[in-house]
């Protein structure tokens, strides 16, 4: 598996990776019937600098990496990160982490923090545990989930560079 800057050639593997993520509703507060432009747009425009996890022939996840705040908050990044059903549980989530730590300590920013992580994302959550991200904070019921009702919705922390 290769990490690569994502481009505008890459819009159609990345929309096919978010849509069914989005559709799902189970694990982004964002609508699940978010158009296709307005979803690449999320991922992709403003300050979000994109990446795809792939080989030759296959993209099997993508993450965003933009700081968390403007200005004197800038310091500390935020990470967005989906992959494809047929890739989960082979790794990619590791490596695309892997890879947003490294990018992010390379950035200059001095910390990630993840501010809505939907509490039945159980996958998720034990990925950015065993990388020494803390849990500090707890937002009750933040979370309408399709299938579990109300959750919580944690927000998670590393340093970087120590």
């Amino acid at each position: 598996m290769q990490i690569s800057p994502a481009t505008n050639t890459d819009q159609d593997a990345i929309w096919a990776i978010l849509k069914p993520v989005f559709r799902a509703g189970d694990t982004y507060a964002i609508d699940p019937d978010i158009s296709r432009d307005n979803a690449l747009a999320y991922w992709m425009d403003g300050n979000h600098r994109a990446f795809i996890c792939h080989d030759d022939d296959t993209v099997f996840g993508t993450y965003y990496i933009c700081p968390n705040q403007g200005g004197n908050g800038d310091h500390i990044c935020n990470c967005g990160f989906a992959t494809g059903k047929t890739a989960q549980g082979k790794g990619v989530a590791r490596t695309m982490l892997d890879h947003a730590l490294t990018t992010a300590t390379t950035m200059g920013f001095k910390a990630m923090q993840f501010n809505f992580v939907v509490a039945a994302n159980t996958r998720a959550i034990a990925i950015w545990q065993r990388n020494g991200f803390d849990t500090i904070g707890r937002i009750p019921d933040a979370f309408n989930h399709p299938q579990n009702g109300m959750v919580d919705a944690l927000i998670m922390y590393r340093k970087l560079g120590e």
